[in-house]
């Protein structure tokens, strides 16, 4: 497909708007991701922003809002470093997150994970008839915006985009200020038995839900009756009370110190399973991208091999010299295993791209499990650190104090093998869009590199800015905070947990065994729906049993709500599509809104500064903030439902 406007696919005002579109979605996805453990894609909003502003400055042309999204569209992914650095918080090593180890980690493994993919585009891509379905979205979108030459579409799908973000963060301001309570609890108790009731008021969960789905949203409350209405009381009975905690106290402590190891085991083997699924699939794209033929169209050319070599060979090296950086102030013996660490995400990282991008493009990047691509990940690079210790190969500084150098080196490295594979998704999926418009393939690759390296810088600050203001469940900046407004980290928990118990032998095996029966029980079981045409996705349940219960129950309700809209609107697609825009909305106000509130945190050095309202409007809180999330639930449902 070819178009006249060529020559204005990859412009300078481009570049700038795809830039500050980074760094918006950058800061949105590291909150949301924090905050909940999901990310939500940010393709579709980039797309429909681009043609909005684009064409207001006139000239727009269908390749140039490619090349902004493409480029924009790296802050959905770059930002999933979330999952890793904060592990390092959680186990003491690190009590802010560096700038400069922070952003180059993430800027190198995520440029690595561009450079991964590009060889497999003509097989993966090209010659391939995998769906990638937020890539033909994005291109429908982007066809259609260009198509109407009142830009009727891009037009409302901008201001259902503001009207989302706008009504999000005056509902976040407001529970800031404490006016609003983030949620309500109840705590009864059945004899011994303790039972916890929770729901939160968030608005970025409740459009995280209803673009997650019916599917994944009764999956992830699922997981919380297993845990908060099966598991909790269960164990709440036949363990005993030791510290004399009151029954809410009681029951939060076992679900994180039992319940959540079942979350992890259930999601272990259901990222396996998935992934064994889809082995054959792999395998035999990787081996026909290995196979493919140069192409000879220009609209078909790569970046060079030249400049993939010099660009991977200066990666390579700056990865060597952060991860020396590292650990230079406790050891000078640095080389081997800084060299290891390259090593292993130069060749872990070329398979986990493969992976990654093959799945994204079968089943979406979304459903895409890089979660199990991350638990396999930390399993086999803490395994390696031991047996190479076991060899002599690493200086005694590592195995100091139960190894705690050696599980934050073990996080570091697993850094860069995160970014890699959430980019190799994004880049695939762009180039699919790129393909269906008629794109360059190298413009794009160019401008994914640089969208890396833009969401690189914005994520140290971001991530600094939200610990100080709140904190993570486990690790608090400051004595006196509140710990129910800690992010909750569930990822980072999780590879914390799992790094820790590697090397100190400390794993809870009776709970991770447990919820590995559970994980097999919950494949089997949605094997069965299968027949019946329905799902209950086996890693959205575990999930669900990991999260906090105010996490999974308002997701859930976004979800359901997402459902009786689309029963309700008789599947219009440009309503669709406008849904998709105020839910994105409505993730970017609240995440917005939260990083500007813990900016002024971290100014006055108190969560509680802006606190207008307290413990003295309790429960009056409570009530407005139920009426308040009712409100936005109706005026979501009659905005989307409306003729």
């Amino acid at each position: 497909m070819q178009h006249p406007e060529m020559s204005r696919e990859l412009t300078v005002r481009g570049l700038i708007l795809g830039a500050l579109i980074t760094v918006v979605f950058t800061a949105s996805n590291t909150y949301l991701g924090l905050k909940i453990g999901l990310t939500f894609a940010s393709s579709i909003p980039a797309a429909v922003i681009s043609m909005a502003v684009l064409r207001a400055l006139g000239g727009a042309s269908i390749l140039e809002n490619n090349m902004v999204q493409s480029q924009a569209s790296a802050a959905g992914t770059i930002s999933t470093v979330f999952a890793v650095f904060p592990a390092l918080i959680l186990i003491g090593h690190w009590s802010r997150f560096p700038f400069l180890e922070t952003a180059g980690l993430t800027a190198a493994g995520g440029m690595a994970g561009v450079l991964f993919t590009i060889p497999l585009r003509r097989a993966l891509v090209t010659d391939s008839d995998l769906p990638y379905p937020e890539g033909v979205a994005a291109a429908e979108i982007l066809r259609v915006g260009h198509e109407a030459g009142d830009s009727e579409t891009s037009r409302r799908g901008l201001a259902a985009l503001i009207s989302g973000a706008v009504v999000s963060a005056a509902f976040s301001l407001a529970s800031g200020l404490r006016l609003l309570s983030d949620g309500a609890s109840a705590t009864f108790t059945l004899g011994s038995s303790v039972v916890k009731l929770s729901t939160g008021f968030s608005l970025a969960l409740l459009g995280a839900g209803y673009l997650v789905g019916i599917a994944g949203g009764m999956a992830m409350l699922f997981g919380y009756v297993l845990s908060w209405l099966i598991a909790v009381p269960w164990l709440t009975a036949v363990l005993p009370n030791s510290d004399n905690l009151d029954a809410a106290s009681f029951a939060t402590s076992v679900w994180m110190h039992k319940v959540r190891f079942i979350g992890a085991g259930a999601i272990g083997l259901a990222s396996l399973w998935t992934l064994g699924e889809l082995a054959g699939p792999v395998l035999r794209g990787v081996k026909n991208a290995l196979a493919s033929s140069p192409a000879a169209s220009l609209t078909e050319r790569d970046l060079s091999p030249r400049t993939i070599a010099i660009t991977g060979g200066c990666l390579l090296a700056g990865l060597f010299v952060l991860l020396a950086v590292f650990l230079l102030p406790f050891t000078s013996s640095v080389f081997v295993a800084a060299l290891f660490g390259t090593f292993f995400v130069a060749i872990f990282g070329f398979l986990t791209a493969a992976t990654c991008g093959y799945m994204a493009g079968l089943v979406g990047s979304s459903s895409s499990p890089i979660s199990g691509i991350v638990l396999i990940a930390t399993v086999l690079v803490c395994s390696l650190l031991l047996l190479m210790e076991n060899f002599g190969l690493l200086p005694a500084a590592l195995a100091a104090d139960n190894h705690h150098l050696a599980i934050a080196f073990a996080i570091i490295i697993l850094s860069a093998i995160v970014a890699a594979a959430a980019i190799s998704n994004d880049n695939l999926q762009d180039l699919k869009t790129g393909q269906l418009v008629g794109a360059s393939p190298w413009r794009q690759e160019a401008v994914l590199l640089l969208g890396c390296g833009v969401g690189a810088l914005v994520v140290p600050p971001v991530l600094n800015l939200l610990y100080q203001a709140y904190g993570f469940a486990g690790a608090l900046p400051r004595a006196g905070m509140d710990p129910t407004h800690a992010l909750s980290a569930p990822q980072p928990a999780i590879i914390a947990m799992i790094a820790s118990g590697i090397f100190t032998q400390s794993l809870d095996w009776t709970m991770l065994s447990i919820g590995v029966g559970v994980g097999a029980a919950l494949i089997i079981l949605n094997k069965l729906l299968s027949r019946e045409g329905l799902s209950l996705p086996p890693l959205a349940v575990g999930i669900g049993i990991y999260l906090p219960p105010s996490v999974s129950t308002t997701i859930a309700m976004g979800a359901a709500l997402g459902w009786i809209v689309n029963k309700s609107r008789k599947h219009r697609d440009n309503q669709t599509e406008e849904g998709t825009m105020v839910a994105s909305g409505l993730i970017v106000g609240e995440s917005l809104t939260g990083v500007g509130l813990a900016a002024l945190s971290a100014l006055t050095g108190s969560d509680t500064a802006f606190a207008i309202g307290g413990t003295w409007l309790a429960p009056w809180d409570m009530i407005a903030g139920v009426i308040a999330f009712v409100c936005v639930c109706l005026w979501f449902f009659r905005r989307l439902s409306k003729d």
